[in-house]
């Protein structure tokens, strides 16, 4: 007989990968002790190589750290680390000169939880093909925190202006809109009760295959923040499509995948070698599971 397959299940909608998220940091230094030697992601080697900026790679996705006021995500980022005892020792150790800031990490069932020192929460999980597909090292979601009512009008959101699916989950009084923006790659949106700091200016970036069909409808309704360049634009706005009331804010870098930089590979070293236990062929990582 043959075989049939959900063919549904391999669909992405317009959005193809999250490639990075940016907050500004107010030094560099305790960036690369947080981001880089704890932990264990790999400094771009080819662009932001000055002092002012730096861009993370976390397999095909980034983190971007340019120099500024800090920036701090209402919410917080998941990540994909492939040792989480190796991870929980690198926290450990850098954790003396991280003192005075708001660094910490705790162990959790599952994962582990790291501050970074001005506050950014980031959940590190093993590789799970269950949850988050052969990705051994990436960024599988970020979840953002979001005001009680705003789930549906987000989902709404993308699903009629940028071409992206979203559903919403209920839970008891509070909801959550669940968006692909990427394979294995979801954003979240929680409805919390709790008072939210004012917006700062973090901000994400997508690709998008239809790259002019959102760019319309933003425009219509006045919300393009940024014409950047042929393949990029900015908007900040997230809006009920059908009456147009603001839901929430957060800056979206959209480029098309016509971008010079689009599927540019990324460097991604394996933390766990040192001068001490250097085994040669084994310098950088695989950011997927292998075939057997």
């Amino acid at each position: 007989m043959e075989q049939k397959f959900d063919r549904t299940a391999e669909d992405l909608g317009n959005s193809v990968h999250l490639e990075h998220l940016n907050v500004t940091v107010p030094e560099q230094q305790p960036a690369i002790l947080f981001y880089l030697v704890g932990l264990g992601y790999t400094r771009d080697p080819y662009i932001m190589t000055g002092l002012n900026n730096m861009w993370v790679n976390i397999g095909r996705s980034q983190i971007h750290l340019p120099t500024s006021k800090p920036q701090v995500l209402r919410g917080h980022t998941g990540l994909v680390v492939p040792d989480l005892e190796a991870l929980a020792k690198r926290l450990e150790a850098v954790k003396p000169q991280l003192a005075g800031t708001r660094f910490a990490y705790s162990r959790h069932d599952g994962h582990i939880e790291a501050t970074c020192p001005w506050g950014n929460t980031y959940r590190l999980y093993a590789p799970d093909e269950k949850r988050f597909g052969r990705l051994v090292l990436g960024m599988p979601y970020i979840a953002f925190d979001v005001p009680k009512g705003a789930a549906e009008k987000i989902a709404s959101f993308y699903r009629k202006i940028m071409g992206i699916p979203a559903e919403v989950d209920k839970h008891r009084n509070l909801s959550r809109a669940k968006v692909l923006v990427g394979k294995e790659q979801h954003l979240y949106f929680n409805e919390t009760d709790a008072q939210l700091p004012p917006y700062d200016g973090h901000h994400i970036q997508i690709y998008v295959a239809n790259f002019s069909g959102p760019h319309r409808q933003l425009l219509e309704r006045g919300l393009v923040s940024e014409e950047s360049d042929q393949y990029q634009y900015r908007f900040k706005q997230l809006v009920d499509p059908d009456t147009g009331e603001p839901a929430y804010e957060l800056e979206h870098e959209v480029r098309s995948v016509t971008h010079p930089l689009y599927a540019r590979p990324l460097v991604n070293r394996n933390p766990s070698q040192t001068n001490r236990t250097y085994y040669p062929g084994h310098d950088s990582m695989a950011w997927t599971i292998g075939h057997e």
